[in-house]
């Protein structure tokens, strides 16, 4: 039976299949880095966690005039030549320090609730945008379920959640993995990640709505006691969701996703949903992500101890 238990600041989930923490102080968001474990295999994630939730963009260049504590990054290795500025901060995952959170017991699975609101606006917008993360454990499956959701608190042209999916991937010249797969671009060898490059250099994703993938799934084949072990997949259920996406080296492989990209009025809520967890091949992770193809949220009913979840569009 999937449990859930609140040890000071992390939240130990575990089911029939794997065990994970969820921080709630210090590096918050998502699943903690390298306590995802794969119970058939031993196989654990290799990076800084797992759905890790980062600031609030709008694609236009930083003229240096928004009135943040700090500019973005013009820095090409870090965020290439595209034209991003902040909307809100700060950086939840590094510099929020601490997250609301809740647990809930349900029949077959366990659920954390994590929400917080941005602290700084730009451009003389006003800060408070709240984001909220629901992920849930079913016992039976060696992945979970995860949603971001975000209601700003501003009217913004193109708002922009920028996360990691599924999440970074450490390594010393491709010892620790064996290949990536997106599905936007095919297998990659872990030799094409041994020199740093620039997130747009190679292996970048930019939405054209009129060529949106059948799927997006995100994955890395670990290496597993000197052998090809399982692979560690984030797959976003709406495609259409991912308004750009990258997969570069810079000392470690980034993994980043943008969600949204889309006009949002203040009030309103906009977000996505994956499956993220352990798969034996890429047969596997399809088979599930058609079975949950199309959800766009997570919505947990009921008390905390008695809880029912389901999809959301």
């Amino acid at each position: 039976m999937a449990s859930i238990r609140w040890e000071g600041p992390d939240i130990t989930i575990e089911t029939d299949c794997l065990l994970a923490t969820v921080a709630t102080e210090g590096y918050v968001s998502g699943v903690k880095a390298g306590t995802l474990l794969d119970k058939q295999t031993g196989a654990f994630d290799l990076g800084f966690g797992l759905d890790i939730v980062d600031f609030l963009l709008e694609p236009l260049a930083d003229d240096g005039q928004s009135g943040a504590s700090h500019d973005y990054a013009g820095d090409v290795m870090l965020h290439g030549h595209m034209p991003k500025r902040y909307v809100e901060l700060p950086q939840i995952c590094t510099q929020a320090r601490w997250s609301n959170a809740q647990t809930y017991q349900g029949k077959g699975f366990v659920a954390v609730k994590l929400w917080w609101r941005y602290t700084e606006a730009t451009y003389g917008r006003r800060p408070g945008s709240l984001w909220e993360q629901h992920i849930v454990f079913p016992d039976g499956q060696r992945y979970f379920f995860a949603a971001d959701r975000i209601t700003s608190a501003n009217t913004v042209q193109d708002l922009i959640l920028r996360i990691d999916m599924p999440g970074h991937l450490k390594h010393t010249g491709g010892d620790s993995f064996e290949q990536i797969y997106l599905s936007y671009e095919g297998y990659l060898p872990g030799t094409e990640f041994l020199e740093d490059f620039a997130p747009d250099a190679r292996f970048l994703y930019q939405r054209d709505n009129a060529h949106i993938p059948e799927r997006m799934i995100r994955a890395y084949q670990v290496t597993l006691e000197g052998r090809p072990g399982p692979w560690l997949a984030g797959m976003t259920l709406q495609p259409a969701a991912v308004s750009a996406a990258w997969c570069h080296q810079r000392g470690y492989v980034c993994f980043i996703q943008e969600i949204g990209q889309w006009p949002v009025a203040a009030g309103e809520s906009f977000g996505a949903a994956y499956v993220i967890g352990w798969f034996d091949d890429l047969r596997e992770m399809q088979a599930v992500y058609d079975r949950h193809k199309g959800a766009g949220g997570i919505r947990l009913q009921g008390a905390p101890d008695a809880v029912r979840w389901e999809w959301t569009d």
